[in-house]
């Protein structure tokens, strides 16, 4: 991997910057629990991911989940809505990453974001059953769901809503991708990757 160099921080900061801004702007979906919201602010993250690499937008995922907690704050007053946030936009974008690099067309882009949104949204109901749920329960006092309850809560709520959310952040993203590609490309080229 290469160095990063000045223009590169600074790209990643804008970029983290603007996740920051499109964190705020999250709304629910209908029919699915209010806790979760859905919000664009992968697609920053994956601009710097194409063009600098994966370890560029997995610092856009943390700066912007940094940013949001200490200037926005959280509902319940611990991370791990933010930490969630956090892994679920890594288990998104890295596959988009790897998938993409190895086709390098738009249907390899496709590609790379369906199987990030399935992937994201398997391994978050994963964590959400094993850490994050639990963690909710233990920082906030609360009595311990049944594991039938966490189930249907999962199967219900986090899974479809996670396949949504990144098939909604994919479709974003791939309107970008189609009116940006040249450019993409050419500051790709620039960085030698």
């Amino acid at each position: 991997m290469k160095k990063f160099n000045v223009r590169t921080y600074v790209s990643i900061g804008m970029l983290s910057g603007l996740a920051f801004v499109l964190m705020i702007l999250k709304f629910p979906l209908p029919a699915f629990p209010t806790m979760l919201k859905v919000d664009f602010s992968d697609v920053p993250a994956l601009i710097a991911m194409i063009i600098f690499g994966p370890l560029a937008g997995i610092l856009v995922e943390l700066f912007k989940n940094i940013l949001d907690y200490f200037l926005s704050g959280s509902e319940t007053g611990v991370p791990v809505g933010h930490i969630a946030n956090f892994m679920a936009g890594i288990l998104f974008i890295l596959p988009v990453y790897y998938i993409y690099n190895k086709f390098k067309t738009k249907k390899g882009m496709t590609l790379g974001l369906v199987v990030g949104s399935v992937f994201m949204a398997i391994m978050m109901s994963v964590l959400n059953y094993f850490v994050f749920l639990p963690a909710y329960s233990f920082f906030l006092n609360l009595e311990a769901m049944s594991s039938e309850a966490t189930r249907e809560l999962i199967v219900k709520g986090i899974l479809p809503f996670n396949v949504i959310k990144g098939f909604l952040i994919s479709i974003v993203f791939m309107l970008m991708f189609v009116r940006l590609r040249s450019w993409i490309d050419k500051q790709t080229q620039y960085r030698g990757v």
